[in-house]
């Protein structure tokens, strides 16, 4: 082996090794996640205020801070961009994410140089596939970019302007250096089209994505599973051929729905190839789990942030009924037990995310939607018109 892949081999194992040690353990994980957590929160107004200093278990975290949805979130966020910084963050944001409006509203979150780091886990998918296969090869191309730009507009906070844009491509832009393969186009390339949304916008993005790298050896493809699809097809209608035409990637690494490895396994496979595929769970707010190997279902960074569920039915429903929620920590969650996800994160303590998730055996989970009371109807009915029915 080079010495080049030795320090390859050496940060893959850096990146990977607290990853696979809080699976193993994830009760002690997670109490020290609780502990750094509540540590940068004492730092904030809404912190102190809470008693975060005084925290010591996840019982008196509970009896701190409240569990709180962006609705809830809203106005102390609002304050924040109004120059409170102190408020919500213990450090000045480099940025903040915007969403992209497809569940409601657009959301602004802000993004701290500490939660910016802890999305890097991101290439925890990739980097575990090339570690156990050992395709280090796969170093040797480079990743086709197909995220949204990390520069939309600016916030005013107080004296100064703030950039904000998407997560995923503020993620690239600033991290991108410390992973082992390079995107192109370069982020910065994507924001110099600005920041649209119409179909005119996207095809600049998909034309400059296919100009850029037509020929180059493009062995990853990460981003959003649906913009691969219509990326691909843009290039069929525009160039007469497929992504897998021109390149041989070996791994494509996305998210932001649910079914990639069930409903758009199908689609993907037919324009890229016989990729290798692993889903990232990843909202606006952080970069959650990824899936570790040919088992379809993620495994959460319990090292990093901290997961708590309600259990049992959607929250319609259980508001319908009456119901009380059960919470319990996401690695107490039996086999077949679904919930309504809560994440801890260096920005928002005890945050109800809005997606449902559903447990397998430890340590592999889903999202199979958002909180609505139709969701579990309708993973059913893609289980079975999939033919997956429930496997891993």
């Amino acid at each position: 082996m080079s010495m080049d892949s030795e320090m390859k081999t050496g940060m893959l194992e850096g990146l990977l090794q607290p990853w696979h040690e809080a699976v193993e353990n994830p009760d002690e994980a997670q109490r020290a996640a609780l502990a750094r957590l509540v540590a940068g929160y004492a730092e904030t107004r809404y912190g102190a205020e809470q008693g975060a200093s005084e925290v010591a278990t996840i019982e008196d975290y509970r009896r701190a801070f409240p569990v709180m949805t962006h609705e809830d979130y809203e106005p102390l966020i609002k304050r924040v961009m109004a120059g409170e910084t102190r408020l919500l963050l213990n450090e000045d944001p480099v940025g903040w994410a915007i969403t992209r409006g497809t569940t409601g509203e657009q959301k602004f979150i802000p993004m701290t140089p500490t939660d910016l780091m802890m999305r890097a886990s991101a290439g925890r998918a990739m980097m575990n596939y090339v570690a156990s296969s050992g395709r280090y090869k796969l170093f040797e191309g480079v990743n086709l970019n197909l995220n949204f730009p990390s520069q939309v507009g600016t916030v005013r906070m107080g004296d100064r302007e703030v950039d904000y844009g998407y997560s995923s491509g503020i993620y690239v832009k600033h991290v991108s250096a410390y992973t082992p393969i390079r995107s192109a186009p370069s982020q910065e390339e994507i924001d110099a089209l600005g920041g649209g949304k119409t179909i005119r916008d996207w095809e600049a993005r998909f034309e400059l994505a296919y100009q850029t790298c037509k020929d180059q050896n493009v062995t990853l493809v990460g981003g959003v599973a649906p913009t691969a699809i219509r990326f691909a097809r843009y290039l069929h209608r525009e160039h007469g051929v497929y992504p897998r035409d021109l390149w041989e990637p070996e791994i494509v690494t996305l998210g932001s729905v649910p079914g990639i490895n069930t409903r758009y396994r199908p689609a993907l496979r037919a324009l890229y190839g016989p990729v290798v595929i692993r889903e990232i769970y990843g909202t606006t707010e952080g970069m959650f789990g990824q899936q570790r190997d040919e088992r379809r279902a993620w495994v959460p960074n319990y090292d990093l942030f901290l997961f708590e569920v309600e259990v049992g039915p959607p929250s319609e429903l259980r508001d319908a009924l009456g119901a009380e929620a059960e919470i319990k920590m996401l690695h107490e969650m039996e086999p077949g037990e679904m919930g309504s996800l809560v994440v801890s994160t260096p920005v928002l303590p005890r945050y109800k995310i809005g997606d449902l998730i559903v447990a397998f055996r430890p340590p592999f989970f889903r999202c199979i939607g958002r909180d609505r009371w139709w969701t579990p109807l309708r993973y059913a009915w893609h289980e079975f018109t999939t033919l997956n029915l429930g496997r891993l």
